[in-house]
């Protein structure tokens, strides 16, 4: 499994719990508004592979997760592996994915790898294409693993990170009645992290969020809001 990066300790990656995040390289997306454009858009160095073991060894009893993040993990085909040699080092494991590879998000809930899924909804189905950077995008698995997140085999949550020139009250809407029914839904701010793949985008603000969130609780009545 490549890792390009590694945050030590995070007390937000992971819901209740002290871990580590861990960024694997690539993605199969081009989210003009991803805060991590020099990790999927091109090569990336990776860390040695003893040393982050050795790591995640020492900080047993320390550390209670790890988040595996990216990019795109799942398009890894040693992620779920992976995932399994985290949890027999006793870690509670989270994955963050995109949800375009729903046999590899399936194999991973059915082996056990994972006790937490972080879904990124992008966009409504409408406008998905031109908000993952992808037009023409057929979304068939990302409705597949949005169907089978929804029949909750694994502890999960959707969460959509609001651009102003991507996300309106009527795309956010559309998304959320795609989406009923789940259990956590966050709408997240966008950020310039100043490492994005296309300039000038801009967030709402807390006020704005704010009735967005009120809009579309009236089909989700449990969004809430990250990073506000």
């Amino acid at each position: 499994m490549r890792i390009s990066g590694l945050q030590k300790l995070t007390l937000l990656d992971y819901p209740g719990k002290l871990a580590c995040t861990l960024f694997a390289p690539g993605c199969n997306f081009r989210c003009p508004f991803c805060h991590n454009a020099s990790l999927v858009a091109g090569p990336a160095d990776c860390l040695d592979g003893a040393a982050l073991r050795d790591f995640l060894r020492r900080r047993r009893g320390v550390l209670q997760g790890v988040c595996l993040t990216g990019g795109e993990p799942l398009l890894q085909p040693d992620a779920v592996d992976f995932l399994l040699e985290l949890r027999a080092m006793g870690y509670a494991t989270k994955l963050d994915t995109n949800g375009a590879f729903p046999e590899a998000l399936r194999r991973a809930v059915e082996a056990g790898a994972v006790d937490y899924v972080a879904m990124d909804v992008k966009n409504a189905p409408s406008a998905y294409g031109e908000t993952v950077g992808r037009p023409g995008l057929d979304l068939g698995p990302i409705r597949e693993s949005v169907a089978y997140l929804l029949t909750a085999p694994v502890d999960y949550e959707f969460r959509t990170t609001v651009v102003r020139e991507l996300h309106d009250e009527a795309r956010l809407l559309e998304l959320a009645g795609w989406i009923r029914g789940a259990e956590r839904y966050f709408l997240q701010a966008f950020r310039d992290s100043g490492d994005l793949l296309a300039p000038g985008l801009t967030g709402y603000d807390e006020a704005e969020l704010r009735r967005l969130a009120a809009a579309v609780a009236t089909v989700l009545p449990g969004v809430q809001l990250r990073e506000v």
